[in-house]
């Protein structure tokens, strides 16, 4: 399998970006909050589904 330039870019600014946080789980999930907070307005959010049961009596 051929690797894949994308894949290969994105894992490695995932390997820098936890470099920073000094490999710390913790920090890591920290910096990537403050990144979400900071760009919010850029996520797409999955709209909710509303169901509703119904019962229906057989005669």
């Amino acid at each position: 399998m051929q690797p894949d330039p994308t894949v290969e870019r994105i894992r490695r600014i995932r390997h820098e970006i936890s470099e920073q946080c000094g490999h710390d789980p913790k920090k890591l999930v920290e910096y990537y909050r403050k990144y979400q907070q900071k760009f919010s307005r850029r996520l797409i959010r999955k709209p909710k589904i509303v169901t509703t049961i119904t019962s229906s009596s057989s005669r």
